[in-house]
């Protein structure tokens, strides 16, 4: 298999999704054989893709153990781009994994049943820290962790490299922040200025060169179930995650 990308936050509304989906879209698209994994009970990737947040069999059944990950694999409105759904279990997922001895493992697992087939696979967390957060961390060998250029844009993010810490540390040593993206950005106002440059001197290593700008097309683009790749490639929006594949590639 290849490298296995999580996109993770525990903040809501950063731009998760959003990132998972482009970013997923632009590498299939420039010919690589690509895996997007909804981990999300809320679907929204899988959604953002054309498919309903119903589609089954997904990510539950195959955490669950009812069924393989090949079975449950569909294809996407973008060419060697393939999804596997969140299913509409999910939801349940994070009382009912903690009880299963080994759970952290379990994705991983259902992705190595898979592992020839994609060069790039990229996991969509949900907003929190919890089973499901962490077993995509477990399963991941780099993470790319998106802040919105915003107020309260530094917080959580102490907590949140606490939790990869400790996940290198007890679960997962290959672990590595691949960087972190600042999504929703507005450079014509002084906060997103501000932002920005607070969150490059605290993390002068870490922070992407490409910045996600807001953009209208961004914002519409799940409503058509497309990546903004597809439903307008020339918007600003589109450009700058065809930009941030590039960037993403040649970190390793």
């Amino acid at each position: 298999m290849g490298k296995v990308y999580a996109i993770a936050n525990q903040k809501g509304g950063v731009g998760k999704t959003t990132t998972a989906v482009n970013v997923a879209a632009c590498i299939a698209e420039a010919g690589y054989a690509t895996l997007l994994v909804d981990v999300d009970p809320q679907a929204n990737a899988t959604v953002g893709l054309g498919l309903s947040r119903s589609q089954a069999p997904g990510l539950y059944e195959v955490l669950c153990g009812e069924l393989d990950a090949e079975r449950a694999l569909v294809d996407s409105v973008v060419s060697a781009l393939t999804l596997l759904p969140a299913g509409p279990g999910l939801a349940g997922a994070n009382m009912e994994l903690p009880r299963v001895e080994g759970f952290e493992l379990r994705l991983r697992q259902a992705l190595d049943t898979v592992k020839d087939r994609f060069e790039y696979v990229v996991l969509d967390c949900p907003p929190s820290l919890g089973p499901l957060t962490v077993s995509a961390l477990v399963a991941a060998d780099r993470v790319i962790v998106p802040v919105q250029t915003e107020y309260f844009a530094l917080e959580g993010l102490a907590g949140l490299l606490d939790t990869l810490s400790l996940v290198q540390r007890e679960l997962n040593p290959r672990l590595t922040i691949a960087g972190m993206l600042l999504t929703m950005h507005d450079s014509r106002t002084r906060l997103g200025r501000d932002v920005e440059r607070e969150v490059r001197e605290h993390f002068p290593d870490l922070v992407f060169d490409t910045v996600i700008p807001r953009n209208v097309r961004v914002g519409e683009a799940p409503s058509y179930g497309l990546p903004v790749t597809h439903h307008d490639p020339h918007s600003a929006g589109a450009e700058a995650y065809f930009a941030l594949a590039q960037e993403v590639a040649s970190r390793g």
